[in-house]
C-alpha cells in the first residue's frame, strides 16, 4: 500500500477516535488489509467509503479496538473503590440521590459486571441507589456485553471469585450468564470519548472508571480526555485509570490519591 495513503488513513482514525497510529502504520496496513480485500477497493476508495457510509468506521473500529478485559482486572483498585469510595459517597449523599458510576470504553462488559457484583456484596443494588452507565466506541463488543454470556474457556474468568461465579452467573453446558438482577444495574451504550458534545451530554458521575484505554493515545489526546471526565465528575468525584496511566502532571486539576498499593484522581 502507498505509504502516504496509509498516512492519511492513520490521520483520519486519530481524528475520529484517538488511536495513534501515526508512527506505525504497518500495524495499521496489516489490520485493514483483509477488510481492503473483502471489499475489493483500493486504500484511496476506502477512505472515500469511510465518508460516504459513516457505519464503516464501526467495522474499522472493530478492526482497529483492543478488547482484552476480564472480572476482578486490577483488584487492589476495586477494592479501594468497594471499600473506601463507596463509604464515602453513601455517606455524603444528598437527599437520597443515587451514586452515578461511569465505566468508559468498557469493552465486552467484565468491568462494569464486577463493579455492580461489588456493590451488590455492599447491599448497595436498588435502582435509587446506584445507576452504572458502561460506554464503548466498539458497537459489537456493547453487543456482548449486553448480552452478558461469556464461554466458560474464556479468559475473562481467569481471575474472577469462585464465590461470584456461585453467586451472579447462571450456568450452561458451555457458558456463564451474568444474572439479571446484576445486568439490570447497567445501561450500555455506544459513546466516542472524542465527542465532546456527547460527552458533555453524559452529566455528573461520583465515580468513572477508565482503565488501559489512554495507553493507547498521545499526550495531546489523554489531556483532552482526561479533561473531558473532570468536567463530567461532580465535586470530590473519583476517577480510576489503568496502573500504567498518569495524568498528574497534566494540570488538569485532579488531585492523586495514593493508598493500599494503587493510586486514582479525585476532583477537588
Amino acid at each position: 500500500m502507498e505509504n502516504f495513503a496509509l498516512k492519511q488513513l492513520a490521520q483520519l482514525v486519530y481524528e475520529y477516535c484517538g488511536l495513534n497510529y501515526l508512527n506505525n502504520i504497518s500495524s495499521l496496513e496489516a489490520k485493514i488489509s483483509k477488510r481492503l480485500e473483502q471489499l475489493s477497493v483500493t486504500l484511496w476508495s476506502y477512505m472515500r467509503l469511510l465518508e460516504e457510509n459513516p457505519k464503516e468506521w464501526d467495522i474499522l473500529v472493530e478492526l482497529l479496538t483492543i478488547n482484552e478485559t476480564y472480572f476482578y482486572r486490577e483488584d487492589k483498585q476495586l477494592h479501594v473503590f468497594q471499600n473506601k469510595v463507596i463509604p464515602i459517597l453513601k455517606k455524603e449523599r444528598v437527599l437520597e440521590q443515587p451514586i452515578k458510576i461511569w465505566s468508559a470504553a468498557c469493552s465486552t462488559g467484565e468491568e462494569p459486571y464486577s463493579l455492580a457484583m461489588m456493590l451488590n456484596d455492599l447491599g448497595v443494588t436498588l435502582e435509587d441507589k446506584v445507576t452504572i452507565t458502561a460506554t464503548d466506541i466498539n458497537k459489537k463488543v456493547l453487543q456482548t456485553a449486553t448480552n452478558g454470556m461469556y464461554h466458560k474457556k474464556s479468559l475473562s474468568f481467569r481471575r474472577i471469585p469462585q464465590k461470584w461465579l456461585d453467586t451472579y452467573f447462571e450456568e450452561t453446558e458451555n457458558h456463564y450468564s451474568v444474572k439479571k438482577d446484576i445486568q439490570d444495574m447497567i445501561t450500555f451504550k455506544y459513546l466516542n470519548l472524542l465527542d465532546e458534545e456527547n460527552m458533555r451530554n453524559e452529566g455528573l458521575y461520583d465515580v468513572i472508571f477508565c482503565r488501559n484505554v489512554l495507553i493507547y493515545f498521545d499526550a495531546e489526546t489523554v489531556k483532552k480526555v482526561a479533561t473531558s471526565f473532570y468536567h463530567s465528575l461532580k465535586k470530590g468525584g473519583y476517577l480510576f485509570l489503568g496502573h500504567a496511566e498518569n495524568i498528574s502532571t497534566m494540570g488538569i486539576g485532579f488531585e492523586t490519591i495514593s493508598t493500599d498499593g494503587t493510586f486514582y484522581y479525585r476532583k477537588g
